[in-house]
């Protein structure tokens, strides 16, 4: 389904926010950093936002993308959603 410019409720460009979750493991950060700058290759790493569970089983993660299309958008989500150390995007 496409949806049109105008119908949009982004307007872009923009910064977004997206949330990962997904188990602490050691190569967490760095792994999902490089899946974001493949699709915003101006995203600041030093941004990303990090947050540990309770039990510091999992954490959860903030990056702010400078989204220009909802296909940019869409392809990073599915491109987060697939990739298998992540549980949840948000």
């Amino acid at each position: 389904m496409e949806i049109k410019p105008e119908d949009s409720l982004i307007e872009y460009p923009c910064h977004f926010p997206i949330k990962v979750m997904g188990k602490a493991v050691p190569e967490f950060v760095q792994t999902l950093t490089e899946v974001v700058l493949a699709h915003d290759p101006k995203f600041d790493p030093a941004t990303v936002e990090m947050r540990p569970s309770g039990k510091g089983n999992y954490v959860g993660l903030t990056f702010r993308v400078w989204a220009t299309s909802r296909e940019q958008l869409d392809n990073l989500y599915k491109a987060l959603h697939g990739h298998p150390l992540v549980s949840i995007v948000l």
